[in-house]
């Protein structure tokens, strides 16, 4: 029979790891776990990532702040459509993997991954935008320009959506990098499996290594080191419980990081929202309009003084 006709091959299965730093390691302490579909099918093992490896994710986010922030805004913008363009080539693995993750129909899912290309594109558009809306010149009594405008925070540590594993993922990471920061991703425990196909896709565009680190395993195991990091300038709370953004938020005050929290449903009260089983819940229909609230939420202003020069005698300035 022809090797080519023989139908009883045994499949070469995916194995799926971290990405840190530009590269793709196993988890440091060799641990995996099973990753299910929906109905409780195996679909892969994925790395059970350590303290240790979200230590190292800071170093490389730290060690790629500087050449990241300093690029200009129309440089990550190319970067960040760029990744759109990969991503719609690889449409169908990802239309797949969204699938199996979150037991949508093969329609669903693909109205979701086309969701996510569209939501970098979006992103990629506001980089040379957003300093516009949230700067600008101020009035001052005297001869000054005074003028304010945004600066990314820093490292910022990201709770990726629970249920949400791709386009939820995607509209919490893509703003962070947008403005100039960058990102710890801890992917969603229980769907991880988008979020390490996105390592790939980020490997292979023109994103420098260590602007985004990606890792899977337990939430709780993994954020706790990283809320309490004083490398880790900002932390993104979507993806935690209630209890437990509480308790990040205390570890986070020690050297005042921004927090941004789970935002509340305009169609839920606050009480309702904090006894929500998942965080989406409360964060809303991730498919809306994303506006730009993500996007402020870790820039700084910087506002700077400077003299106009002798005024003359119509007032004029220089």
């Amino acid at each position: 029979m022809n090797a080519v006709e023989h139908s009883d091959r045994l499949s070469v299965f995916k194995t799926y790891k971290l990405y840190v730093g530009g590269k793709f390691p196993r988890s440091e302490s060799g641990r995996v776990y099973e990753v299910t579909d929906s109905k409780g099918k195996w679909l892969a093992n994925a790395p059970q990532s350590s303290r240790k490896d979200a230590r190292d994710a800071v170093v490389a986010a730290r060690k790629a702040f500087g050449g990241w922030s300093g690029a200009t805004a129309y440089n990550r913008g190319q970067i960040l459509y760029r990744i759109a363009e990969m991503l719609e080539g690889r449409r169908g693995q990802f239309v797949r993997e969204v699938a199996d993750a979150e037991g949508l129909s093969k329609s669903k899912a693909a109205a979701v991954v086309d969701a996510a290309v569209d939501r970098w594109v979006w992103y990629a558009g506001w980089t040379d935008k957003i300093g516009q809306i949230v700067g600008g010149a101020n009035p001052v009594a005297g001869p000054f320009f005074n003028l304010s405008t945004p600066e990314p925070t820093g490292v910022v540590a990201v709770v990726a959506p629970q249920e949400s594993s791709f386009l939820g993922l995607v509209s919490v990471v893509a703003p962070v990098i947008a403005t100039g920061n960058t990102a710890v991703v801890i992917a969603s425990a229980d769907a991880p499996l988008p979020a390490l196909s996105l390592g790939e896709v980020l490997a292979t565009s023109d994103l420098p290594g260590g602007v985004v680190n990606i890792l899977s395993g337990r939430t709780a195991e993994l954020v706790a080191p990283l809320a309490a990091h004083q490398d880790v300038n900002a932390i993104d709370l979507t993806g935690a419980d209630a209890e437990l953004a509480k308790e990040l938020e205390i570890a986070a005050a020690d050297n005042l990081k921004r927090v941004l929290r789970p935002a509340v449903s305009r169609h839920r009260s606050e009480k309702e929202a904090q006894g929500a089983a998942h965080p989406q819940a409360v964060d809303g229909d991730w498919s809306a309009d994303p506006g730009t609230h993500r996007l402020t939420a870790f820039l700084e202003t910087k506002t700077v003084w400077h003299p106009t020069g002798a005024l003359g005698v119509s007032g004029s300035s220089y």
